[in-house]
């Protein structure tokens, strides 16, 4: 596999195994409200890193704000292309922590194939697995950043479904009902299409399936053109176009729970890192990533500028 190095807002980040070289300091003016009073952190010198997905930035931007908070120099090493890349460079040491989901950990890096149902038993199993390469995990927060299926109101007044059991029986009920759109990763991977058919007891026609960008089938969803679209339960637009999500009630879909990974060396020379994030991730849920998820994607703002207001709206800095 070619291994690729971006150049990033005249800023060189080096990815996807080659290590991280450079950043950018935090320089927010805040001061210690819920987080960070007496700030614990000050002296330490931190990094945060992250993905390069709009959630995965305001997250990342929402730890190193809240070290800075606690008195600590942070340096910005967030939007990571790929999982990967981002994930060693908590490993190595070439960052201290960001957010991680529960079931990437779990499935991709730990290489494991059978999710675990309970969100609380996953995180365990990941912070269990995880402590001999060197990263410690914090609790975890309720924000699953999981997969389903979602329609819009005039489909979802029409058909009336509210669970996945209920778009199985409707799709033996009335096959013509039940089309998907879904991007062909989905529509392939075990913990997708195939694997959800099989859970609920669908069987959907080739037809009844059409695979497309999955910022398409957001609009798609929305037009109407599929009764049900793929879709990730954080994501912003499904707020803002109104649509029906449907609840997983066999639990089929992995747990995507947002926690903080940190470098167990930073995190034993400064131990307050846990105390300094833990009101911040009790904070998180669905509903908050969704409404901050569309200020990025759909009015346009800037990630980090919408992880600091909320913090402030909360109360969590100053």
């Amino acid at each position: 596999m070619k291994r690729t190095c971006l150049l990033l807002a005249g800023t060189l980040v080096v990815v996807a195994g080659c290590g991280l070289t450079s950043g950018s300091p935090m320089v927010d003016d805040v001061s210690p409200g819920i987080v960070g009073k007496g700030e614990p952190l000050k002296g330490a010198h931190l990094t945060v890193t992250s993905k390069e997905f709009t959630e995965q930035l305001i997250l990342g931007a929402m730890m190193g704000i809240a070290f800075q908070a606690a008195g600590a120099d942070v340096l910005d090493r967030t939007g990571i292309q790929g999982s990967i890349g981002a994930r060693e460079a908590v490993k190595s040491g070439d960052a201290d922590g960001m957010y991680e989901y529960t079931g990437t950990a779990w499935i991709t890096y730990l290489g494991n194939s059978k999710p675990i149902t309970d969100p609380l038993k996953q995180w365990q199993a990941v912070r269990d697995a995880d402590l001999k390469n060197g990263i410690t995990w914090l609790p975890p927060s309720a924000l699953n950043n999981t997969y389903a299926l979602a329609m819009n109101q005039a489909n979802f007044k029409k058909y009336g479904t509210r669970t996945l059991s209920e778009v199985a029986a409707l799709a033996k009920k009335d096959p013509g009902a039940v089309t998907v759109c879904v991007e062909s990763e989905f529509a392939n991977r075990a913990d997708g299409l195939p694997g959800m058919e099989k859970a609920y007891g669908m069987n959907l026609p080739a037809k009844n399936i059409t695979q497309m960008d999955t910022g398409i089938i957001y609009t798609q969803v929305k037009k109407g053109s599929c009764t049900y679209g793929e879709v990730f339960t954080t994501d912003g637009r499904i707020k803002s176009m109104n649509l029906a999500v449907m609840a997983d009630d066999k639990k089929f879909f992995p747990n995507y729970n947002a926690a903080p990974e940190i470098n167990t060396k930073a995190l034993k020379k400064w131990p307050a890192i846990a105390k300094v994030l833990a009101p911040v991730t009790k904070k998180l849920n669905n509903t908050v990533a969704q409404t901050l998820n569309a200020k990025v994607d759909v009015d346009g703002e800037d990630p980090h500028q919408v992880a600091l207001d909320w913090m402030k709206a909360e109360g969590l800095v100053k």
